[in-house]
């Protein structure tokens, strides 16, 4: 099998706002998401669930991330997987970048 890729240039891709100072590029594969944000300090992500499971990823910035009522402060290198199903809601304290892993694919973002 022979296979010819492309490497992608994540950060010139189009964003695109999700809610209110989130903004998103996103990567799709066979079986994940790879969303990519960008996140201005002090604005809410109010709690939510999906029956995704979740693999964030610090880039930079630092999140407080609130999983089932415990909340997590994230910075740079850190990593946080929340399963599928779990309520969560976050604020990022400076500006941010994240990137989050979903499995399966989150169709919503195509």
């Amino acid at each position: 099998m022979t296979l010819t890729q492309k490497a992608i240039d994540v950060w010139s891709m189009e964003p695109r706002e999700v809610v209110p100072g989130y903004r998103g590029r996103f990567i799709h594969s066979q079986h994940t998401t790879h969303a990519y944000w960008e996140i201005d300090p002090n604005r809410p992500l109010a709690e939510h669930a999906h029956p995704h499971e979740q693999i964030v990823n610090m880039l930079d910035g630092t999140f407080v991330l609130t999983v089932d009522g415990i909340e997590h402060e994230l910075s740079a290198g850190d990593c946080l997987v929340i399963p599928g199903n779990v309520p969560h809601s976050g604020v990022a304290k400076t500006p941010c970048r994240i990137l989050d892993v979903f499995s399966p694919v989150r169709e919503e973002y195509r």
